[in-house]
C-alpha cells in the first residue's frame, strides 16, 4: 500500500475536464513530481474510472471520491468499496458535501472501509458533526463549511473558529483521528493558516486542479507543509 503520512494534501479532483481521462493522469504525474521533489505527502481523489489508470501510472495515494455502504451483491450503480481498493485506491472520501449520507450510512461506510483495508476521510461541515462522525472512527475528518467550498474564501480564515473548535472537539473524542480543512484553499497562506489552526492537513480541489499552473501552485503549498515541519 501506497504510505499516507501527515502533514497530507489530499486534491479532489472533482468532474473536472482539466482532471478527467488523459488529463487526470497528466495531473497525477504533476503531484507526484511535487511530492517526490519535496518529499511530502500529497493524495488525490480521482473519478473512479481515473483510478485504476492513475495508480498505474504514479505513486502518490490515492483515493476514492465516495464508497457505499454496500457489500457484493444486488447493488445495482452503486459503489462498492473492494472494487476502488481492487482499483488500486488506498483511502475514500465520504459524505463529501456534493455526495452527503445520512449519519447512519457513513458509520457503515466508515466500518466497510475498514474491512477492506481503505483509509477513510469523512467530511463534515462544522464541529458538531464532526464530534458526531469521530465517534464512529474514521481516519480523518476533513471539516469544510459548503458555502465557501469553490468560493475562494478560505475556512481558515473566514471561520477560523470553526477549525479550531473541530480540532479540539475531535481531539478530545477520539485523539487519534487526524483532521483536514477544507473549503476555499486556493493559496499557499491558505495553507499555512490552516496548519497553524491545528490542521494536520488540507483538502484541495479548484485551487490546484483549475490552477493556470498546478505544479507553481502545489509546491508552494508543498514548501509550507515543510515550513510547518520544521
Amino acid at each position: 500500500m501506497t504510505k499516507i503520512w501527515t502533514p497530507l494534501i489530499l486534491i479532489n479532483f472533482k468532474t473536472y475536464a482539466e482532471a478527467t481521462g488523459k488529463n487526470a493522469i497528466k495531473l497525477a504525474k504533476t503531484i507526484e513530481d511535487v511530492s517526490l521533489k519535496t518529499e511530502t505527502c500529497i493524495g488525490l481523489a480521482p473519478q473512479f474510472v481515473d483510478i485504476a489508470p492513475i495508480t498505474n501510472a504514479v505513486s502518490v495515494p490515492v483515493f476514492a471520491q465516495h464508497i457505499d455502504p454496500v457489500e457484493p451483491g444486488s447493488y445495482t450503480g452503486h459503489v462498492l468499496p473492494g472494487s476502488v481498493k481492487a482499483a488500486g485506491a488506498v483511502g475514500t472520501l465520504i459524505n463529501h458535501s456534493e455526495r452527503r449520507l445520512r449519519l447512519a450510512d457513513i458509520d457503515v461506510a466508515i466500518k466497510r472501509s475498514r474491512e477492506v483495508n481503505l483509509a477513510s476521510v469523512v467530511c463534515a461541515n462544522n464541529q458538531v458533526v464532526s464530534a458526531a462522525i469521530a465517534t464512529l472512527r474514521p481516519n480523518m475528518i476533513a471539516v469544510e463549511p459548503p458555502e465557501l467550498i469553490g468560493t475562494g474564501i478560505p475556512v481558515s480564515k473566514a471561520k477560523p473558529e470553526v477549525v479550531t473548535d473541530t480540532v479540539e472537539v475531535v481531539k478530545k473524542t477520539i485523539p487519534k483521528v487526524i483532521v483536514l480543512c477544507g473549503a476555499g484553499i486556493t493559496r499557499a497562506d491558505d495553507v499555512a493558516a490552516a496548519l497553524k489552526l491545528g490542521t494536520q492537513g488540507v483538502l484541495v480541489a479548484s485551487g490546484v486542479v483549475r490552477a493556470k499552473d498546478p505544479h507553481k501552485v502545489l509546491l508552494k503549498f508543498a514548501e509550507e507543509l515543510l515550513q510547518e515541519k520544521s
